[in-house]
C-alpha cells in the first residue's frame, strides 16, 4: 500500500507530536514543518519541561526547521499544528515568512485570528479545520484529566 502524503497525513503527524507532549504533562499541541513533501521538523509544547513560556510547539518547530534549512525564512514550508497559534507564535511565523499554515482546532481565547490574519506575513496561506475534532478532543481530554486529578 502506498502512503499518501497530504494535509491529512501531516496533521496526523502533528497529532502524534501532541500526544507525545501530553504524555510528558505538556498541553497537547504538536507541530510539524514540511518542505518539498518531507517533514523537516517536529515539535510539541515543552513549556513545563523547559520552564520556558515561549517553548510552544510552533516556536520549537520554527527553530528546528530554520536550523535544518540553514535559513531564517520558511517561505517554501508548511507548518501543520494541532491548535491555532497564539499571537506570539503568529508573530514568529510572520518573521519566518512561513509559506503556509495549516491548523486543526481553533483557539477562540488566545488564537492569533482574534487579531486577524494580518498577524502573519502577507504571503502566508492559511487553512484550518483538518482533524479539528480530534485536535480539540486532545485538549478537552487533557484538561478534563487535569481537573479530575486536582479534585482528588
Amino acid at each position: 500500500m502506498i502512503e499518501v502524503f497530504n494535509d491529512e497525513y501531516f496533521m496526523k503527524q502533528a497529532i502524534i507530536e501532541a500526544q507525545r507532549g501530553a504524555e510528558l504533562g505538556e498541553v497537547p499541541v504538536g507541530a510539524v514543518v514540511v518542505c518539498d513533501g518531507r517533514i523537516i521538523a517536529r515539535a510539541h509544547n515543552s513549556t513545563e519541561q523547559l520552564k520556558d513560556v515561549t517553548a510552544h510547539a510552533e516556536i520549537i518547530a520554527i527553530t528546528a526547521a530554520s536550523s535544518y534549512l540553514g535559513s531564517k525564512y520558511l517561505n517554501n514550508c508548511t507548518l501543520y499544528v494541532t491548535l491555532e497559534p497564539c499571537i506570539m507564535c503568529g508573530g514568529a511565523l510572520s518573521w519566518a515568512q512561513l509559506g503556509k499554515l495549516v491548523y486543526g482546532a481553533s483557539d477562540d481565547k488566545k488564537g492569533f485570528m482574534i487579531h486577524g490574519k494580518s498577524v502573519l506575513h502577507p504571503k502566508t496561506k492559511v487553512e484550518f479545520g483538518i482533524y479539528h475534532e480530534d485536535c480539540g478532543q486532545l485538549l478537552t481530554d487533557f484538561f478534563s484529566e487535569k481537573r479530575s486529578l486536582a479534585q482528588k
